[in-house]
């Protein structure tokens, strides 16, 4: 599990994900042609949970989408 800190909205959050997930994060930040920041921000503005948590969803999400 890593810890990344990212300025979302203004201030600053410390985020921690396994590998695996800091890597797909990058990678669909990639593939919309945004950083991953703004990506983080994005999936920030509709969360009901915790936002290591909502990431996590959305990226289940995504790839139960392709599948």
């Amino acid at each position: 599990m890593k810890k990344h800190t990212l300025t979302i909205h203004g201030h600053m959050t410390s985020i921690s994900l396994e590998d695996e997930f800091w890597d797909a994060l990058k990678q669909a930040a990639s593939e919309e042609n945004i950083s991953v920041q703004r990506l983080v921000a994005q999936i920030d503005e509709g969360r009901t949970t915790g936002l290591s948590s909502a990431i996590r969803v959305y990226l289940f999400k995504r790839l139960a989408e392709r599948a």
